[in-house]
């Protein structure tokens, strides 16, 4: 007999890259040791087992960075009428109906600081975030109803938007917020009231041991630790079982020493992605060490790395070092292809850019401006020249679907497309001698990393060409990642909701410099540009 459950948690891991676990049917809580898959997704080995020695198991989403998914749970129609009044009429996104008669809406997930809270918009709100869990379809509750997503809503059929910044600021200042509360570390600690709003059942777990982490972080003496977690306990709802504190403050210590033991491996590898000089502050910003001690380790680790002649001190200012590029490519150029690759480009970019063989393209554009239609329109007006292999990290197959159909060209012709869905390591399925087009290459933090990942991508190429598509912040040139995503670029294109701007063309088609041309233009049915200017320079 087939197990819908097992499928179902097989596709939500290996389709969307989710963290799925088991949690017993009409239970909240997961009765497996959950805590690693807050870090790691798991194997499909561990999800077979799982369903197969508990083959009736819902199927619970870890929320947060590590499934890059938030989940904000409405308890009935009035929470849902509020939130409705909060969010713009035009935000569309993944929704779920509960059992009982509430909603779960599903939000990308960007911030690895955004935790849970709970008892939001008159206590019928509660946000599920980085270590918190949400029941998924095709889970039932206790007397069998099913959780079924919304017709037309369901996670292959939209992609999740990015949490409006009203409902962040409601979240961020239910707990933890120090503008209204102050925590003192002491033996005499009398805790605000405002405090204990966030120690509910449902999160104590959680808030027990964020509480825990912060302090053993902070290098507080373990018989304060213990005092104040004991006071915290008795004023958790309903009292935290005292018999449990040391076993948060275990997790707490371990996660401390697996950091310290990690540091120098993290270092390393945040170092070897730099171009260019960097100055130890940017270490500390990028990596988050907080405490005296990892700053001190740190000064150590970049020692040793210039002993190991992997960095050296650069400048006259202190803490500035350059990353030693060893590195040797020789350039054939006798060899070379005279030849650029023709390529088409709605507005005729073509015609003031050229790309050339093992070229990279970087398209930079803000949420929901139009970096995808760029893209499906380049694939629609190359795609009987050129082999192209088409990388997807959010439209599933019913999107796609609607958005080709929308072209005049029968969609049986995208076929000639290796269409992908792929969220990571992008660079392993590039095409040395194809088309590569990645959309997007999604990142929630440690920006820093992309331009690694531009370089895996480049190296892999020959006679191909990759299109990379970035998100950008509003009002910004760049995508996420900076100037150093313009390093492997031949060409990038800067996308608004209504402007194209070449921010770097290398390569130009005539004698007319193309750096820094723009063209305004509109966007019909999420798939047709029109426009009524031409390229010209602002200013």
């Amino acid at each position: 007999m087939e197990n819908n459950n097992l499928r179902a948690a097989l596709t939500y891991l290996k389709k969307y890259h989710f963290s799925v676990i088991p949690i017993p049917k009409g239970k909240k809580y997961p009765v497996i040791k959950w805590e690693e898959y807050q870090k790691r997704l798991p194997t499909e080995q561990e999800v077979v087992d799982w369903w197969t020695k508990r083959p009736d198991s819902n199927i619970a989403i870890v929320t947060g960075i590590i499934s890059g998914i938030y989940a904000i749970d409405l308890d009935d129609s009035e929470a849902e009428k509020t939130f409705n009044e909060l969010v713009p009429d035009t935000l569309i996104m993944p929704t779920v109906s509960t059992p009982r008669g509430g909603k779960h809406h599903y939000f990308k997930c960007i911030d690895s600081e955004l935790r849970n809270a709970s008892f939001l918009l008159g206590k019928k709100m509660d946000f599920r975030g980085n270590g918190g869990i949400v029941v998924v379809p095709p889970s039932v509750n206790g007397t069998g109803k099913p959780y079924t997503y919304v017709d037309k809503l369901s996670i292959k059929d939209v992609a999740m938007p990015l949490l409006p910044d009203n409902i962040i600021s409601i979240i961020s200042s239910s707990k933890y917020n120090t503008s209204t509360s102050t925590i003192n570390i002491g033996r005499n600690l009398q805790p605000s009231t405002n405090v204990y709003k966030c120690l509910q059942e449902g999160c104590r777990d959680e808030d027990m041991f964020h509480v825990a982490n912060c302090l053993i972080r902070g290098k507080t003496h373990i018989g304060d630790v213990v005092e104040l977690l004991e006071i915290y306990a008795k004023n958790c709802n309903p009292p935290y079982p005292e018999k449990d504190i040391s076993v948060k403050i275990q997790s707490a210590l371990d996660r401390v020493a697996r950091r310290e033991r990690n540091l120098a491996k993290e270092v390393e590898e945040w170092v070897c992605l730099q171009d260019g000089y960097f100055f130890s502050t940017d270490v500390v910003n990028s990596l988050q060490l907080s405490t005296r001690e990892e700053k001190k380790n740190l000064w150590i680790i970049l020692r040793r790395l210039c002993e190991e002649s992997i960095i050296e001190k650069h400048g006259t200012k202190s803490g500035q070092y350059r990353l030693l590029n060893t590195e040797i490519n020789r350039i054939d150029f006798l060899n070379a292809s005279d030849e650029n690759v023709l390529l088409l480009w709605p507005f005729e970019i073509e015609k003031y850019a050229l790309l050339y063989p093992g070229n990279i393209c970087i398209v930079a554009g803000t949420s929901n401006a139009g970096k995808t239609a760029l893209l499906l329109n380049f694939v629609n007006m190359n795609m009987d020249k050129f082999k192209i292999r088409y990388q997807s990290s959010e439209m599933g197959e019913s999107e796609l679907k609607r958005r080709l159909s929308f072209f005049s060209t029968p969609l049986q012709e995208f076929k000639k497309v290796e269409w992908i869905d792929r969220a990571k390591d992008w660079w392993d399925l590039v095409e040395p001698e194809a088309i590569n087009i990645i959309d997007y290459m999604e990142i929630h933090e440690e920006h820093y990393k992309i331009s690694g990942w531009i370089k895996k991508i480049f190296d892999k190429l020959t006679t191909g060409i990759a299109i990379l598509a970035l998100q950008k912040p509003a009002g910004r040139q760049l995508g996420v990642g900076g100037s150093s995503t313009l390093d492997k670029s031949r060409l990038y294109l800067s996308v608004d909701f209504d402007k194209i701007t070449m921010v770097k063309a290398k390569n130009w088609a005539t004698n007319i410099n193309p750096n820094g041309l723009s063209i305004s233009y509109e966007l019909h049915q999420g798939i047709h540009f029109t426009s009524d200017s031409t390229w010209k320079k602002e200013g």
